[in-house]
């Protein structure tokens, strides 16, 4: 089994900053994607960024320029360097990780527990 666990999350105020970490554990043989999404209250989980192993990144519009996601390949974290955060940015971050498990085995997506994050105004 996979265990992701996720870190960092709390209460910022509008404009402050926040970085969120998770680390994958378990039955890892690679990891290819890694990614973060959120949920705000009463809406759907929505994706918020994305990382390859190789490093390409994708970010949805509303965190374009003020998030930066990266990645430790040789500790299988994730990061979420949170900037200028807004009060709509706050909701449940939930990392995902794409892991193969072994050499014969498919990617299957891994999910982390969430972490709350708060913004004030």
């Amino acid at each position: 089994q996979v265990q992701l666990v996720e870190s960092g999350g709390g209460l910022v105020q509008a404009g402050g900053a926040l970085r969120l970490s998770c680390v994958a554990s378990g039955r890892i043989f690679s990891i290819s994607e890694m990614g973060w999404y959120r949920q705000a209250p009463g809406k759907q989980r929505e994706w918020g960024a994305r990382i390859t192993s190789g490093g390409s990144t994708n970010y949805v519009d509303s965190v374009m320029g003020r998030f930066t996601i990266s990645r430790d390949n040789a500790k299988n974290a994730v990061f979420l360097q949170m900037n200028s955060v807004k009060p709509e940015d706050t909701a449940v971050y939930y990392c995902l990780a794409l892991v193969i498990t072994s050499s014969l085995s498919r990617k299957s997506e891994y999910w982390g527990q969430g972490t709350q994050v708060t913004v004030s105004s």
